[in-house]
């Protein structure tokens, strides 16, 4: 019996129609969703009519927890993962059967994160024919991998393989100018510069104002204006605010007072 018949077969022991259950916190028609199995409760919800019905919540969670086939699979899987055997791990999943609404996508990651750990351990042993047959394994199965996961794949692929694989690699420039406005935040504004410098792409307009601004406070004001004039379109008032100053600096007062008339259009 599931969630739903439980819930059902308690309200009818109760005496209880449908609307009486349900009082003034959940609709009638949320009720006979979960009822039939269309509808998952919050817990908020499952419990509160749990306490309608005089019951814990814990009588309908027993059996419906137990949804999946998998689940005596996934337990061993993840305990001998936390134990770091991950050979163990892989040999549990094995008897894992598809498709499972309920572990497909922690089953996935785990056998991902499996032979990645696996990887790096022949690599440590200098197996690299073997790291490389588990490195490509991975690109068999459709998983949902993260990101970071497919970086340290495409990482262990080229130790293993002694190939560049840089270009296939996803682009850092996201992480680097957020640490750098962190940076900046903190007042350390030449690691800011330096995490900046490292971007690939330098000509997109957050670049562009964030390290003009910088060049502005370390006196360069020709690489400052450079900078900023990338990020006029998408940032008119930041960027003319600091080109004011970059070129009153520079000492062209004609171009400062072009941009101080911007500031206030």
């Amino acid at each position: 019996m599931d969630l739903g018949e439980k819930l059902r077969q308690a309200r009818l022991d109760a005496g209880l129609s449908q609307r009486q259950l349900c009082g003034e916190e959940i609709t009638r028609n949320m009720l006979s969703q979960i009822e039939h199995g269309a509808a998952r409760p919050s817990m908020k919800t499952l419990q509160y009519l749990a306490a309608r019905l005089g019951k814990p919540v814990s009588y309908f969670l027993e059996e419906s927890a137990v949804l999946s086939p998998n689940q005596a699979a996934m337990g061993e899987a993840r305990r001998c993962f936390d134990t770091g055997d991950w050979s163990g791990a892989l040999e549990a999943l094995e008897s894992y059967r598809e498709p499972d609404p309920v572990y497909d996508r922690e089953r996935q990651l785990l056998w991902v994160c499996c032979h990645l750990a696996l990887a790096q351990m022949a690599l440590a042993e200098g197996r690299e024919l073997y790291a490389l047959s588990l490195l490509e394994r991975i690109q068999t199965l459709p998983c949902y991998c993260a990101q970071a996961l497919e970086r340290q794949r495409l990482l262990l692929m080229g130790q293993a393989s002694g190939k560049s694989v840089s270009q296939r690699l996803p682009s850092l420039d996201a992480e680097l100018l957020l640490r750098a406005r962190d940076a900046r935040l903190l007042g350390d504004n030449i690691r800011a510069a330096r995490l900046l410098d490292a971007a690939e792409d330098q000509t997109d307009p957050q670049w562009c104002l964030l390290r003009g601004e910088l060049y502005l406070l370390a006196g360069q004001f020709v690489q400052g204006a450079r900078c900023l004039h990338g990020a006029e379109e998408a940032f008119p008032r930041q960027a003319a605010e600091k080109l004011e100053i970059c070129y009153r600096e520079l000492g062209d007062y004609k171009r400062a007072y072009e941009y101080a008339c911007k500031q206030k259009r």
